[in-house]
């Protein structure tokens, strides 16, 4: 989880910077309401260097790796992938916490049938170009590659170490929140009753209007 001051740079054009925080807020409390309701999970990690998600996490019973200080994504995931193999993790899925249509169910469907050796589930975003979900067994099986491309560099690295590979498609992993386009997306889906809808409403994105109002940049007081 990324510091919330940083969050959602890409939004910075249409809105300020307490209404991208506000957001930010809103996906990663209700994604760990999400994650808390999954099933057939052993632990939850929650690698970060933001105090009060950490906080949150501790009030679950999860497992805090606390960053002090941030370099990339990849850098967190493979920090906190390292920890994880120390203490006996066999495989480990990454999510990132700006998933708002991901369900219970959709965590657990990942997990399902794992093989016994080295293997790699990825979830591709909607464009295809980046990685929304990933979980290898094990946790350090290759280096991550997030960023621009990273859908195509991950499963060159699982190829390369001769993992087996499943290319997992699910509409509600797909969705991210990176830019306006994306709320357009959301907003046109059944979101659940939730932080990140009640945002959605405040700002002129309205869950179900074919086409929601672009909020506009409020200045800082």
């Amino acid at each position: 989880m990324k510091e919330l001051s940083k969050a959602k740079q890409r939004l910075t054009a249409h809105f300020s910077a307490v209404a991208r925080i506000e957001l930010a807020d809103a996906l990663w409390q209700d994604f760990f309401n999400v994650a808390a309701a999954a099933r057939n999970v052993d632990k939850v990690f929650v690698v970060s260097a933001e105090p009060r998600v950490l906080d949150r996490a501790r009030r679950f019973a999860w497992e805090v790796i606390s960053e002090s200080r941030q370099v990339s994504e990849s850098d967190s995931v493979d920090f906190a992938s390292r920890w994880c193999v120390e203490h006996g993790v066999d495989a480990l899925l990454r999510l990132p916490v700006d998933l708002p249509l991901i369900q219970p169910c959709d965590i657990e469907s990942l997990f399902s049938g794992l093989p016994s050796g080295s293997a790699t589930v990825i979830v591709p975003s909607r464009d295809g170009d980046g990685t929304n979900a990933l979980l290898r067994k094990p946790p350090t099986l290759f280096p991550s590659r997030f960023g621009p491309g990273s859908f195509a560099k991950h499963l060159a690295e699982a190829s390369r170490v001769g993992s087996q590979i499943s290319v997992v498609r699910n509409p509600r992993i797909e969705v991210d929140i990176d830019d306006v386009d994306d709320l357009r997306l959301l907003s046109a889906q059944d979101v659940r009753s939730n932080a990140t809808r009640t945002w959605l409403q405040s700002h002129g994105f309205v869950p179900g209007a074919e086409e929601p109002a672009i909020g506009r940049k409020v200045p800082l007081a």
